[in-house]
């Protein structure tokens, strides 16, 4: 069976340009209610999609994590190059993490982390979430149940090395927080099944910003752009957007 493989999508709006970052094994679709509110706030919106992802597991794990930071980098020049000079970045999971690599290096109006891990669990934080995603899309390949454990079995045992360089990318990034004077707002979903939560108290603790936010979601679980929260997001990362000095 082949399947429709998702695009990046920009949604062209104002000068004020916002950067949104999937997670991993997620693609642009997660940001794309978030990217639709946000462009009908005025904001013009672009969410790539790094390399392996939006395909199948075996091309995921056929990538570095390093790989997803250069996509990112030339995510936010795709927006520079095309005229947009004042950048906010909003991530999801590791793309919350990624956001956070790129306020270190790189000037941004602000920086928003929904769900975004610090402290690296293999099991807890990547296993499950992988191991979830390998069997849906070989669900939707039409195997059977059997062929599909098997596979997946095999999947975890060679994304290994992967997983070993995403705990270095979240590690590194976590031991340079307090290095980032960006603007920042920190969302974490209370019943958030995939990371520590307490992730977003470290996030926010850190940040040397004077202008930083936190709030936490009743209603919602990791994949919190789905969430029954969804609207209540759309409305607080709106209200944080406009509060930067663009």
């Amino acid at each position: 069976m082949k399947m429709k493989q998702p695009e990046p999508f920009m949604f062209e709006g104002d000068e004020r340009a916002v950067l949104l970052l999937h997670g991993f094994t997620g693609h642009s679709a997660d940001m794309r209610m978030l990217g639709r509110y946000l462009n009908g706030e005025g904001y013009t919106c672009y969410a790539p999609i790094y390399r392996g992802h939006g395909k199948s597991p075996e091309e995921l794990i056929g990538v570095t994590a390093e790989e997803w930071w250069e996509d990112v980098q030339q995510a936010y020049q795709h927006l520079k190059d095309n005229g947009y000079q004042k950048v906010a970045v909003v991530g999801l999971s590791l793309g919350g993490v990624l956001a956070l690599r790129l306020a270190g290096n790189t000037p941004l109006q602000g920086v928003v982390t929904m769900c975004s891990p610090m402290y690296f669990d293999n099991e807890q934080q990547l296993t499950i979430g992988f191991r979830k995603f390998a069997k849906e899309y070989k669900q939707l390949e039409g195997k059977e149940d059997d062929k599909i454990e098997e596979e997946v079995e095999q999947l975890l045992e060679e994304s290994k090395e992967l997983f070993r360089e995403i705990e270095t990318s979240i590690t590194r990034v976590k031991e340079n927080v307090d290095m980032i004077y960006t603007p920042t707002f920190v969302v974490q979903a209370t019943n958030d099944e995939i990371i520590n939560p307490e992730s977003a108290n470290y996030i926010y603790e850190n940040v040397e910003s004077d202008n930083k936010q936190i709030k936490w979601y009743e209603n919602a679980g990791h994949a919190i752009t789905f969430s029954k929260d969804k609207e209540q997001l759309h409305e607080d990362v709106a209200a944080f957007l406009e509060s930067l000095d663009w």
